[in-house]
């Protein structure tokens, strides 16, 4: 088996893994609550590799997040891959990327164990569907790869107490440098 081989598969169960947690979340949790969008389902699109990490987002009818989880080991490695940060539940971990700097909530959710997210739309009722939102996903994917929406270079992967963050309609809109970066040095 190559090693595309094998991301193949444990990006399968690793997906499956997430949108199982995620269901039972919409189940058990979310059931009959007023800012669930009933058109959505719980989905993770375009999971793939990031610096030894796993990196996707995921669709819920409650919101739609970037999700980090663990790769293949705790540490970084000399090939630039980022390391899972050592944060407990509910700290940030900010990490770069070709358009900016963006900041993750560590969360942790029974099977699945352990997660980053940053937090894109919520609640969903823009959304009339479920391809609406899938798209939407994908773009946001895009846009977080796309360096020409950055206006400086990314810098190396780091985790911090207090991160500056990135509102998500900055994120959308393509702005990327927190308000204080912004206004003074250009």
């Amino acid at each position: 088996m190559t090693e595309a081989d094998r991301d193949d598969v444990a990006a399968t169960a690793l997906s499956a893994c997430v949108q199982a947690t995620f269901e039972r979340v919409r189940r058990e949790r979310m059931a009959g609550l007023p800012f669930v969008n009933e058109a959505l389902r719980v989905e993770l699109v375009g999971l793939r590799r990031w610096r030894g990490l796993w990196l996707a987002v995921l669709v819920t009818p409650w919101f739609m997040n970037l999700m980090l989880l663990p790769g293949d080991g705790a540490e970084a490695a000399a090939d630039g891959s980022a390391r899972w940060p050592a944060v407990r539940t509910g700290d940030y971990a900010s990490f770069s990327f070709p358009a900016g700097v963006m900041s993750f909530l560590a969360g942790r959710e029974g099977e699945l164990g352990e997660y980053l997210s940053c937090s894109l739309f919520s609640p969903m009722f823009e959304f009339a569907d479920h391809e609406a939102a899938r798209q939407t996903a994908d773009a946001c994917l895009a846009a977080l790869f796309d360096p020409a929406t950055a206006g400086q270079p990314a810098a190396a992967p780091q985790a911090q107490d207090a991160p500056a963050p990135v509102s998500k309609r900055d994120f959308l809109r393509g702005r990327w440098r927190s308000p204080a970066t912004s206004a003074g040095t250009e």
